[in-house]
């Protein structure tokens, strides 16, 4: 008699958010993964908290982690927890403090970011949200969008993986801007991140 055989299960890719604050992109990031075959959002870490991320993370019923400037620069205390839960991918959405370097070596090109505008302009330290759109008009640009890259030492300079961009019509004020980015990142962002994640090994 031949016994019978039993599938192959694929372990999940697990992916880790770090956001500070709303967490409109890890909303979305959370309902593209929920069913997925091959990746889950395994952990959500926010150094806010009051970040309403941890509301959006309880309504998945996601794990979250909060941490202060100590813990995450003067201690080993979140690379642990990562290594712990064996996440594959990190993803920033909408963190806004720079990656010690601990988890930079701990995870290289396994780190990305979004950020609001086609970088390498509009990019550094202080450049985040509506800062960055104001800078966009001011500057008379004719188009925007966004840039999902990898994470270095230097805010805004990682490898840049995909761009998306948009045009400015002429009578664009900052809530247009705004909400033409949103758009983008939302429709975007996960679909990138899930390419990503096909690849690693």
């Amino acid at each position: 008699m031949v016994a019978p055989t039993v599938p192959l299960t694929t372990v999940k890719k697990r992916i880790a958010i770090f956001a500070s604050g709303s967490g409109s992109n890890a909303q979305k990031i959370m309902e593209h993964f929920k069913k997925n075959d091959f990746a889950e959002v395994t952990l959500i870490l926010t150094n806010n908290p009051e970040a309403y991320v941890l509301q959006r993370a309880d309504n998945f019923e996601i794990p979250t982690h909060i941490f202060n400037r100590k813990a995450f620069y003067q201690s080993d205390e979140v690379l642990k927890l990562l290594e712990s839960l064996k996440i594959d991918l990190i993803v920033l959405a909408g963190f806004l403090w720079l990656i010690p370097s601990n988890l930079l070596e701990a995870f290289p090109n396994r780190i990305i970011n979004i950020h609001p505008a086609l970088l390498p302009n509009y990019g550094g330290k202080g450049m985040y949200g509506d800062y960055v759109h104001q800078a966009v008009l001011a500057a008379g640009e004719k188009e925007s969008g966004i840039t999902i890259h990898f994470v270095n030492k230097h805010f805004d300079e990682g490898e840049i993986i995909q761009q998306f961009r948009f045009k400015i019509e002429p009578n664009d004020q900052l809530e247009n801007v705004r909400f033409k980015i949103q758009q983008l990142e939302h429709l975007h962002f996960p679909k990138v991140i899930e390419n990503l994640v096909k690849k690693l090994k």
